[in-house]
């Protein structure tokens, strides 16, 4: 049986853009041969669809197109996900499934039955869980085989990789107790650090375990906050990975399971290669699917800001990348000079705008009321917000996407201006930690062959100069500290006292603790921002702003 792994990237909403991309796979599938190809969950809608499955009509469009898709599917077998009615009386309206085709009707449709509630994830909101997994009987070749269909988290229920079980079924097991020839596997799993080897040894331990070869297809491209990867797969009987599809782009590949392929599958790129990789696609997705063509980046000369532009010029061209550099009576001379060179590498707009006029009209208007105080960080910030209020002029002006270019460690702790360098349409790196920003930095330049990133600009010491003679470490530890207290903080749920007890002096990790808790108002405000870590802050991630914590 040849299977065609047809690894595409969906447009949340679009289903009629969505139906023709998968009927063109479809018969680019048939065209090679292929008795089945594949397509990731919910691609019809677009993973993840949300509140728009609330709408009727959605749905009924969502359904005539895997009519449209079933008519397309001449020799050929097709599994689609798609949101299918519920009707049944009771339960939520829909389920999440897939849709077998073959000959111009849906053979079957498969409804999947562990529902994600976690992290990003909140399935149960809109779907019934199915309430059985029984093999398919379909004829490739005039001979009979039994699919064993399943939908992502179906088969994410092993205990050795999570925590607890969290779900009572196990649809994998059920099949293999009665019998398949192939289980498929459709999804639609986001990227995080590290997710891909952990997927591959989950599915592989699993296909091992019951003997039964696994075909993988995942959805790729980037909707709104969240990247899919790809790198869709196959693996035989013993659990050997003999196929993968490329990660981060589109791809369609072929395995026959008489003829299995015998050289090695592509790799999985290296961790820092793979969020390189997946930052680009999220720009790029993002400003394409919200209709932008250019981009528009305030350029400090620090390393944040030229990374965000070196991504951003991988990701639209750098000829819809426009740099703007706003110089105070503060910033340094190094500053402006990195800003600029930063431009010429990159081959960018490159704009000086002075914020000195600004800056000094806006004290002059605050002086009767800031009289007789101390100066503090609300007359560092006005700085901060003039160049916000330039840069949403830029972009209000010629349509360009503002993207910021505040790091995970600035947005957790509050290091970071509302109104002012908060301004913008999509946070690139808000779920990039400071150290990875220097190790994206690091990256980019060693795959270019040259310094893209001025490498002044990676060695100075970070400083928002706002003031003179400011550095970063002036309110904040050093950020290999840093970011080791927010990982255990934010991302693992860590107490105060389990972070203490890992070797951090109690004082400062209540410091940093109280920083993040006061500053959820802050981020409830901020622009959206890629995910790349197992937790962002973001849709994953639900915390009270009116609370009070003890520490």
């Amino acid at each position: 049986m040849l299977i065609a792994l047809a690894q595409i990237n969906p447009t949340v909403g679009d289903i009629d853009g969505n139906c023709k991309k998968i009927c063109a796979s479809i018969e680019s599938a048939r065209a090679k041969g292929a008795d089945l190809v594949l397509f990731p969950e919910l691609c019809v809608p677009g993973y993840p669809p949300r509140d728009l499955l609330l709408r009727k009509e959605f749905v009924q469009r969502n359904v005539n197109c895997v009519e449209t898709i079933a008519a397309a599917c001449k020799d050929i077998i097709a599994v689609v996900g798609f949101a299918s009615p519920n009707n049944d009386a009771a339960g939520k309206e829909l389920y999440n499934a897939a849709a077998v085709c073959q000959d111009g009707r849906v053979l079957a449709t498969y409804r999947k039955r562990l529902l994600p509630t976690y992290d990003v994830f909140d399935e149960s909101r809109y779907f019934a869980p199915g309430d059985a997994s029984t093999p398919l009987t379909v004829t490739v070749s005039g001979k009979p085989v039994r699919l064993g269909v399943t939908i992502c988290e179906d088969l994410w229920n092993d205990e050795p990789y999570i925590n607890r079980k969290l779900y009572g079924a196990d649809p994998i097991a059920d099949l293999a107790q009665q019998g398949v020839d192939l289980i498929v596997n459709i999804s639609a799993s986001p990227f995080t650090m590290g997710k891909q080897r952990v997927r591959e040894d989950l599915f592989a331990r699993q296909v091992a375990e019951h003997g039964i070869p696994l075909a993988l297809v995942n959805q790729v491209g980037g909707n709104d906050e969240l990247i899919f990867d790809g790198a869709s797969a196959f693996f035989d009987t013993k659990g050997k990975c003999l196929l993968r599809c490329e990660s981060f782009v589109e791809d369609l590949k072929f395995v026959d399971t008489d003829d299995p392929p015998s050289e090695a599958p592509i790799q999985l790129p290296t961790d820092i290669d793979a969020v390189h990789r997946a930052l680009v696609l999220g720009t790029r997705d993002y400003v394409c699917k919200c209709g932008f063509s250019d981009v528009v980046i305030g350029l400090s000369g620090g390393i944040d800001s030229a990374v965000t532009a070196a991504i951003a010029v991988e990701a639209v061209g750098k000829d819809h990348v426009h740099g703007v550099a706003m110089p105070s009576r503060i910033s340094s001379d190094h500053s402006v000079d990195d800003a600029r060179q930063l431009s010429m590498n990159l081959g960018i707009d490159h704009r000086v705008i002075s914020i000195n006029d600004i800056h000094l009209a806006s004290e002059k208007t605050l002086a009767g009321d800031f009289a007789g105080t101390t100066v503090g960080v609300a007359e560092e910030n006005i700085q901060a917000r003039a160049r916000g209020g330039i840069l949403m002029a830029l972009s209000n002006k010629f349509g360009w996407l503002l993207l910021t270019t505040g790091n995970k460690s600035e947005l957790a702790v509050g290091y970071c201006t509302l109104y002012g360098d908060m301004c913008g349409g999509l946070a690139v790196i808000s779920d990039v930690p400071k150290m990875m920003v220097y190790a994206l930095a690091n990256f980019i330049n060693e795959s270019a062959g040259m310094a893209i990133i001025p490498q002044n600009t990676i060695d100075k010491v970070p400083s928002a100069e706002l003031r003179e003679n400011q550095t970063d470490q002036d309110s904040l530890p050093p950020y290999e500290t840093l970011d080791a207290i927010l990982q255990k903080y934010v991302e693992q749920d860590m107490d105060i006292t389990e972070i203490v007890q890992a070797g951090f002096d109690r004082e400062l990790v209540v410091d940093v603790a109280r920083k993040v808790d006061r500053n959820e108002y802050k981020r409830k405000q901020a622009a959206t921002g890629l995910k790349v870590t197992s937790r962002a802050f973001g849709t994953g991630r639900r915390m009270p702003i009116a609370a009070k914590y003890a520490y």
